[in-house]
């Protein structure tokens, strides 16, 4: 389709909205609600409990959980109501009505992401280093366009040096 043929683009679709549109067109767009439960479980359950049991699988409108000890089971056979309850109040669309506990060893929960950036970023540059960067940006006199390069450059030596203290094992 040639630039002349093509309707300008108004706005940038988001990209739930095209996953939910892509899954609507499989038919699966009447079961994403319910799977979404697995975003929200951390928050529902919270961190204690979201270490010891995890979902696993739905299976008609009863979420299954695997729980890794029998005195946490219990305890969580107790809490089902209250579960429940969050999750309908976190997810409305989630037609989830049970919620059934299987023994077994719970999938380990994902670290949380590092409280800072990506470890590149915290390098620091020696003033050579800086010197250089500004010495090849003399040449730019549009100071946004400048900045922007003063930018790249930097983060570009910092994510050198992050490798090279890598390939040296430190």
């Amino acid at each position: 389709m040639t630039r002349t043929k093509r309707p300008p683009l108004k706005q940038a679709a988001a990209i739930s909205g095209l996953i939910k549109q892509v899954l609507g067109n499989a038919g699966y767009d009447e079961q994403l609600p319910r799977y979404q439960v697995w975003l929200a479980w951390d928050r529902v359950v919270g961190e204690q409990i979201a270490r010891r049991a995890r979902p696993l699988r739905i299976r008609d409108k009863t979420l299954e959980v695997l729980v890794d000890h029998p005195v946490w089971m219990q305890q969580l056979q107790m809490l089902k109501p209250q579960i429940l309850k969050k999750i309908h109040t976190q997810l409305p669309d989630c037609d989830i009505e049970d919620i059934y506990l299987r023994h077994g060893k719970a999938l380990p929960v994902a670290p949380p992401p590092p409280p800072s950036g990506p470890k590149w970023q915290a390098q620091t540059l020696s003033a050579e280093e800086k010197q250089a960067i500004e010495d090849s940006i003399v040449a730019i006199h549009d100071p946004e366009l400048k900045e922007g390069m003063r930018r790249l450059f930097t983060h570009q030596k910092q994510l050198n040096k992050a490798k090279q203290e890598v390939s040296d094992g430190n």
